[in-house]
């Protein structure tokens, strides 16, 4: 019989003087930075974070992307190698360099980062980049302003993105009407998911910015949002969420287009921009009206005919 003996996690102090000393030992690496939440003075820190660091090298030496060398971080639960992906390969600004996304058994994770001092300028863009050693003095000259999440601040819309925002909701909303009819539960979960919640997202974004003077960071996927928005309001948004089911799916979206009007109503006013209330009440009055359609609609509209 065996027994799930616990496990010992590495303190945080443990794991930034591993990551040190590995660098350190490393003739090649020429400073450690450090981004992410362990970064962000905003964020509360807790057994979760990640390790997002950064080796500078001075070139890609191919010793770098065999993946034996990284076992003097720990036993390792699963390893993601992007650059090594067809599926999901790595995000363009990522040219250049090569990453490991280590998950230890011990819950640890290290987001490892191994850059070339040429395309180093591209990651020290992220204001959340901190240096955590400089073997040569490689930012003694030009120092890192204190990390903080400045790139992350939610940015005011120009009168076109609050448009397009708009537009595509009510444009995927009005085609969503037809799955619902059809019964299509997957498509309309993945079509309410992937688009209309995530025009409403963006909305709610600039509304959190509308009413912080556009000076705080709403999170990566809302992630701050009962931070930032009215106890009510964060209600209404998690009521926007529906099981597997199409009547209860129903509600999720008028109770979806009734928050994205509210916020899209707030934020036009706000800015000074025009919320286009024809989409709004021409979509509607089609939702309603797909709604209450028979099943047999078509065979009964063919009969009309005839």
């Amino acid at each position: 019989m065996t027994t799930n003996k616990p496990v010992i996690s590495r303190s945080e102090s443990e794991m930034m003087e591993l990551i040190l000393r590995v660098a350190a030992k490393d003739t090649k690496i020429l400073g450690v930075l450090q981004d992410g939440s362990r970064s962000n003075p905003n964020v509360s820190k807790d057994i979760f974070q990640d390790y997002d660091i950064i080796y500078v090298v001075e070139s890609l030496e191919p010793r770098y992307l065999n993946a034996d060398w990284l076992e003097v971080f720990g036993e390792l639960m699963i390893m993601q190698i992007p650059e090594d992906m067809e599926l999901y390969p790595p995000t363009p600004e990522m040219a250049g360099a090569f990453s490991y996304l280590l998950q230890f058994k011990d819950g640890n994770r290290i987001d490892l980062t191994i850059v070339p001092l040429e395309r180093l300028h591209h990651f020290t863009n992220d204001s959340l980049c901190k240096v955590i050693w400089d073997k040569n003095g490689l930012f003694k000259e030009r120092p890192l302003p204190p990390a903080s999440d400045a790139s992350y601040i939610v940015k005011k819309p120009s009168a076109r993105s609050f448009e397009d925002c708009c537009n595509e909701f009510w444009y995927t909303t009005a085609g969503l009407a037809k799955g619902l009819w059809r019964g299509e539960l997957v498509l309309v979960k993945e079509l309410f998911s992937q688009v209309i919640h995530a025009a409403l997202m963006q909305m709610m974004d600039w509304y959190i910015g509308c009413r912080h003077d556009f000076t705080v960071n709403p999170g990566k996927f809302g992630k701050f949002y009962e931070r930032y928005l009215e106890r009510e309001v964060y209600k209404k948004f998690l009521a926007t969420y529906s099981d597997a089911h199409l009547d209860n799916t129903w509600i999720a979206l008028y109770k979806t287009i009734e928050l994205f009007r509210e916020v899209a109503t707030y934020v036009a006013q706000q800015l000074g921009y025009n919320y286009r209330r024809d989409w709004d009440q021409n979509v509607t009055k089609y939702l309603l009206h797909v709604q209450q359609l028979p099943k047999n609609a078509m065979r009964i509209y063919s009969e009309h005919q005839d």
